[in-house]
């Protein structure tokens, strides 16, 4: 019982721990076209680490409309190199603001029998769509997506810089190797 507790209360507390953005500030991108954002493949050029995504390189998402406000969403990567094997996890998808389109619920589905839902919102977006940035809810996960794969340092320089001046830690950021 006592160990219970203990873990309860860490998981309150882990709850409460800053993430180092300030989620008060924080809010979904301006309006997102959604036909042109959620259509097609962006490629992942930043991320927070996390362990779903250990080993993973050229990542990226496709997104497939299915009308409404119904998307598929298909994650992919490569493990350990931009050779290696292929590895994806998708599942249906639900805008959750019509609208203004920035808010995502993912419910990814493994081995067709485990549904793993996941919120997403995009923070900010390119006025032409070449890239975005989005977080979870919670503002601890961030990622930094492309619609090309292999963009400029100066480019994914000035996304970091985007990433921090949204409070971001961006020093926690990892940059897994591109495919092409």
């Amino acid at each position: 019982m006592r160990a219970l507790l203990i873990a309860s209360s860490l998981l309150i507390l882990a709850g409460c721990a800053s993430t180092g953005a300030s989620t008060s500030a924080l809010k979904p991108a301006a309006t997102i076209d959604a036909a042109r954002f959620y259509t097609g493949t962006w490629y992942e050029i930043g991320r927070r680490p996390m362990s779903l995504t250990d080993g993973c390189v050229a990542g990226g998402t496709t997104y497939t409309p299915r009308g409404g406000d119904k998307v598929t969403v298909l994650d992919f990567c490569r493990a350990g190199s931009p050779a290696g094997r292929l590895k994806t996890i998708g599942g249906p998808a639900r805008i959750m603001d019509p609208g203004t389109n920035a808010k995502l619920h993912v419910s990814y589905r493994v081995f067709g029998l485990f549904r793993i839902p996941r919120d997403y919102w995009v923070l900010e977006r390119a006025d032409d769509y070449s890239w975005f940035i989005s977080a979870d809810p919670r503002f601890h996960d961030l990622w930094i997506y492309t619609r090309d794969p292999q963009p400029s340092p100066a480019q994914v320089a000035k996304l970091v810089e985007r990433a921090k001046a949204l409070g971001y830690d961006t020093q926690l950021l990892e940059f897994p190797a591109t495919g092409s």
